[in-house]
Parts: C-alpha cells; sequence; structure tokens
C-alpha cells in the first residue's frame, strides 16, 4: 500500500491478489449473498484507490481494509427488503456442454448419502446459529476465530475498544454454544418420540 500511494500504479494488484480472497469470504459470511459481496469486494477495494493520498499507516493494512468491509457489510445489512438469492435445486449438476452427467460420472468415493446428509444437517445448524447472531458479534467472532485477528486490531475495525471486543466475542460464543445445544436437544427429542411411537 506505501509503494502504491507513493506512486507506484502495479503495487495495486498485488493488494487486490493478497486481500481479495479472504475479503470475499469474510463478505460472504456477513451478508449470506455471494453476488453482494462479490460488489462490496470492489467497494471496498475501489475506497482503497481512492484514498490513494490520504491514507496512513497508523494501523495494520489488514484493519484498515477489514474496517472499511466491516462497514459496507454494515451498511448493506441495515438495507430494507434484504432478499435471498434463489438457487436451483439443479445448479451444478449438468456438465460443460449443457446435458445432464451419465450414470458412470455419477459414481463418487464420497461418504455415504446418510453421512452427507448428517453432515450437512449439523453444518446448516452452525450456519443457522451464526446467522442469528447480531452483526457486530458475527464480525468480532469471524475476524478472531476465522481471520486470527488480534483482539486490538478487531478493536480498530470496529472502532471500539479491546474490552468490548472481547464481551462481543464471549456474548458470540456464549449464544452459538447454547443455540447448538437446544438444537441438539431438540434432535435427541424428536428421536425419542420416533422410538416411543414404535413401541
Amino acid at each position: 500500500m506505501l509503494a502504491f500511494c507513493a506512486g507506484d500504479d502495479s503495487a495495486f494488484d498485488p493488494l487486490f491478489n493478497r486481500w481479495g480472497r479472504p475479503l470475499l469470504r469474510f463478505l460472504e459470511r456477513m451478508i449470506d449473498d455471494s453476488a453482494t459481496a462479490e460488489e462490496l469486494v470492489q467497494e471496498a477495494f475501489l475506497r482503497v484507490h481512492r484514498a490513494r493520498e490520504r491514507y496512513r499507516p497508523d494501523a495494520r493494512f489488514s484493519t484498515w481494509l477489514y474496517r472499511i468491509a466491516t462497514n459496507l457489510a454494515l451498511n448493506e445489512l441495515r438495507r430494507p427488503h434484504r432478499t435471498r438469492p434463489h438457487t436451483s435445486s439443479n445448479a451444478g449438476t449438468e456438465d460443460s456442454d449443457g446435458s445432464s452427467p451419465s450414470i458412470s460420472q455419477l459414481v463418487s468415493n464420497l461418504p455415504a448419502a446418510d453421512q452427507q446428509l448428517d453432515v450437512r444437517r449439523r453444518t446448516g445448524h452452525v450456519e443457522r446459529a451464526l446467522s442469528l447472531l447480531p452483526e457486530r458479534q458475527r464480525v468480532a467472532l469471524w475476524l478472531s476465530a476465522v481471520e486470527g485477528m488480534p483482539y486490538a486490531e478487531i478493536a480498530q475495525s470496529l472502532d471500539t475498544t479491546e474490552k468490548s471486543v472481547k464481551a462481543l466475542i464471549h456474548r458470540a460464543r456464549v449464544a452459538l454454544v447454547a443455540s447448538l445445544d437446544e438444537g441438539k436437544d431438540g434432535k435427541e427429542g424428536r428421536q425419542e418420540t420416533r422410538q416411543e411411537t414404535r413401541r
């Protein structure tokens, strides 16, 4: 970023190549919409480009970039009438020529269908539990657990204190555990009910 600020236009591409994918992953997690997340990545780097003459290395570049992305994500989440994109149940089941795959192509070395279904159910429950967290808790937890940012940098990204970040992450973890335990209890309860019904 310093080289870019000093007038080296070629330094911008390595910035995007290094941080574009992690930022996209972060934004997809925050807003649950891949197309919008891609637009926000572009907007974030457009803001980086525009800030060329104003940029000051008071913090790490990644901290500054994630602060931009966090503000964009929170603004997007506040938009009224946000809708989730519809994904066809047939998506990804056609070959490049548009035809359906042959039987031999459907043979797989993946785990059995019931095992895959169980993994998907558990993953889905975790995804739902994460999506129910307040935005700032979700951001703080993601930056800490996935991006590996120290609390000081997360505090700068969220424009708050380290103490506040610790509280956000603690509350997020407690809420996640409670939600996952609740889902587990509900599943066990349904299994017990089915067993008693069979008797």
